[in-house]
C-alpha cells in the first residue's frame, strides 16, 4: 500500500472512531483513540487466530507494522503537535512560573530517571528478569517526560487554577527535549557496556537545549514581525506553518533540540505580544487552525499507538513487572513533585496541589516510540512492554479521572495560586 492509502486508510478509522465516541462514549479523544486502535487489534489478531486461511489479517498486520512509529512521530507528527500545543499555552503565565516548569522539565526528569532506573533494577532482580542496571536507566529516561500531548488532552476537561495548568503544560512542552537528550545518553551508555563521557554528554545536552531555545526565539520574532507588516490571514496562517515545520527541520540539521525549538517558536507566535500584531480575523483563522491540527494529529496519534499492539510481542509472564512499573513510575512522579507539593501546602495554601501535579503528569506515545527506537536485543522487550503497560495506565486509568478529580480537590477555585 502506497503512503497515500495508507494515510486515507488511517483518517478514514480516525473519522469513524471519532464519529462513534461523539454519538454514543463521549470520552475524552486520546481514551477514546487508544481503546479503538486497541481493539481493532485485538480483533485482527483474534480473525487471524480463527481463521489462518483469510488473507485479510495478514494484510492488516503488513499495514500496520509498516508504519515506523519512532520515524512517524519524530520526524513529521511531532512538529505539528508541540507547535500547536504551545499555541494554546499562556506564554505570561509560564514566565511567571519558570522555575517550578524549569525545575520538573530538568532535574524532575533526571531525578525520575534515576529513581526508576534503581527501582526497576531492584524489580527485575525481584521477579528474576535479567534486566541490567545501564538499561533499566533507559527504561528510566524514556518513561520519565510526561508527554504534552496526553497531559494537555486531560488538562482541557479538567478543573484547575491558572499556576497549576501553566506548571503542567510548560513542563510537559518543555521536558520532551530534555529527555531525548537523556534518553540519547543513556542508550549510548547501555549499548557501549556502561562506558561514559559524563561532562561531554551534559555539555551536548546543554548545546542541544540551549540552541534550540535560541532557534526557535530567534524564527518565532521573524514570524511576529513578518506577519505585523501585513494583513492577510491566508498568508499569515501559512507562515506559522512554515515556523513550525522550518524551525523543527532546521534544529534536526544542526542537531540542536528540535522539540524546544518548536515549542519556543509556538510559544512566541501564540503569546499575547504576537496578537495584538494580528487583525482580529487572522487571530480567529490562526487559532482555529492549529486547533484543528492538534485534534486531528491528536486522535491520529493516540489511534497508532493503539494499533501498535497488534505487532508488538508481549511476554505475558512478565505481568507482575508491568504491574511493579506503573506503580513505580507513579511512586517516581510523587516523589519529583514532592517539593513543589510541599511549597504551594505551606507557602501558597493549596494543600491539594501534589495530587495534582503528580497524577496529571501523563505519559504517552513519545515515550513508546522512544522504547521502539532502541535497538534489537535482549533488554528490548521487557522495556517495550513495561512502557506499554505505563502509557496504556496513563492515559486511561489518569486521562479518564484526572478531571473527576480536579473537580473533587479543586471544586470552586479556577483562578490564580
Amino acid at each position: 500500500m502506497n503512503p497515500f492509502a495508507m494515510t486515507a486508510l488511517f483518517l478514514a478509522l480516525v473519522g469513524v472512531a471519532g464519529w462513534a465516541n461523539a454519538r454514543w462514549l463521549r470520552l475524552p479523544s486520546s481514551v477514546a483513540m487508544v481503546l479503538a486502535g486497541g481493539a481493532g487489534a485485538a480483533c485482527i489478531l483474534g480473525l487471524r487466530a480463527m481463521a489462518p486461511g483469510l488473507k485479510i489479517a495478514d494484510a492488516l498486520l503488513t499495514i500496520i507494522s509498516s508504519v515506523d512509529f519512532p520515524t512517524a512521530i519524530f520526524r513529521y507528527l511531532l512538529a505539528f503537535l508541540l507547535f500547536a500545543g504551545a499555541m494554546q499555552v499562556d506564554f505570561n503565565e509560564l514566565r511567571k512560573r519558570w522555575a517550578p516548569i524549569l525545575s520538573l522539565a530538568t532535574v524532575g526528569v533526571v531525578a525520575s530517571t534515576v529513581i526508576v532506573g534503581f527501582g526497576l533494577w531492584g524489580l527485575a532482580q525481584l521477579f528474576h528478569v535479567e534486566l541490567p542496571l545501564t538499561w533499566s536507566f533507559v527504561f528510566g529516561s524514556l518513561i520519565s517526560p510526561t508527554d504534552p500531548v496526553a497531559v494537555l488532552t486531560a488538562i482541557r476537561r479538567g478543573r484547575l487554577p491558572q499556576g497549576l495548568r501553566a506548571i503542567l503544560q510548560g513542563e510537559a512542552l518543555f521536558n520532551d527535549g530534555v529527555a531525548i537528550v537523556v534518553f540519547t545518553a543513556s542508550l549510548g551508555v547501555a549499548s557501549s557496556g556502561g562506558e561514559a563521557n559524563i561532562p561531554k554528554e551534559i555539555a551536548a545536552a546543554i548545546w542541544e537545549a540551549g540552541g534550540g531555545a535560541v532557534l526557535g526565539a530567534v524564527a518565532g520574532a521573524i514570524v511576529i514581525g513578518a506577519i505585523r507588516s501585513i494583513d492577510d490571514f491566508a498568508v499569515e496562517v501559512s507562515l506559522s506553518l512554515a515556523a513550525a515545520t522550518g524551525v523543527y527541520a532546521v534544529a534536526q540539521a544542526l542537531h540542536l533540540s528540535a522539540p524546544i525549538a518548536v515549542v519556543v517558536a509556538g510559544l512566541m507566535v501564540g503569546s499575547r505580544q504576537a496578537r495584538r500584531s494580528m487583525s482580529d480575523t487572522t487571530e480567529t483563522y490562526l487559532r482555529s487552525f492549529w486547533k484543528l491540527v492538534d485534534e486531528i494529529l491528536n486522535a491520529l496519534l493516540f489511534l497508532l499507538l493503539g494499533l501498535e499492539m497488534a505487532v508488538v510481542t508481549f511476554d505475558w509472564g512478565l505481568s507482575g513487572l508491568w504491574v511493579g512499573a506503573v506503580a513505580l513510575v507513579l511512586a517516581a512522579r510523587f516523589l519529583v513533585v514532592g517539593p513543589w507539593a510541599l511549597f504551594f501546602r505551606v507557602w501558597r495554601g493549596r494543600p491539594t496541589a501534589g495530587w495534582i501535579l503528580a497524577w496529571g503528569g501523563l505519559h504517552g506515545a513519545i515515550s513508546v516510540a522512544l522504547a521502539l527506537a532502541i535497538p534489537a536485543g535482549p533488554a528490548k522487550g521487557p522495556i517495550l512492554s513495561m512502557t506499554f503497560a505505563v502509557v496504556l495506565f496513563a492515559v486511561v486509568v489518569q486521562g479518564l479521572t484526572f478531571a473527576p478529580l480536579t473537580r473533587r480537590l479543586e471544586p470552586d477555585r479556577r483562578g490564580d495560586d
